[in-house]
């Protein structure tokens, strides 16, 4: 049985293996959790029986009118079951306060968010990939010393 949930709190890194396939370099489970316990807000996909998150979707936010969702991903073995969709669903639930949600995906990928209200912009991004070497994790400006 596939549970959702937002508590990222009972999340640990053993049960965030099999992630960001394909990925030259993966963010360590240690970023990965990083990352969504300093989301605005998360969802997760748990296989209970197997004890691991199978899916998750994460979003940052001024928590006032913007709002933007980096990643969503559903373990290989899981796709096709709408697991993705059910995250998407939970993740943008609540968000009409906001003036916008974005997304950036690639091409192929635009019309699988359309199919949540989602519309082609434009776009553009800056990556630095020796983020993800090494696994260190960065801490907030305001988490004090």
């Amino acid at each position: 049985m596939i549970r959702y949930t937002d508590d990222i709190a009972k999340a640990d890194e053993g049960m965030l293996c099999g992630f960001f396939v394909g990925w030259h370099n993966a963010p360590s489970p240690a970023q990965h959790l990083a990352v969504l316990r300093g989301s605005f807000r998360a969802v997760l996909a748990i296989d209970d029986a197997a004890g691991r998150v199978i899916g998750f979707v994460n979003m940052i936010s001024d928590g006032v009118l913007t709002a933007a969702i980096p990643w969503l991903e559903v373990l290989p073995g899981y796709q096709g079951q709408g697991i993705g969709s059910e995250l998407m669903r939970r993740i943008l639930e609540g968000t009409e306060q906001f003036y916008s949600v974005d997304l950036l995906c690639d091409v192929p990928l635009q019309p699988y968010y359309a199919r949540f209200g989602m519309t082609p912009v434009p776009g553009a991004a800056l990556r630095h990939p020796a983020a993800l070497r090494g696994g260190a994790v960065a801490h907030r400006r305001d988490a004090g010393p």
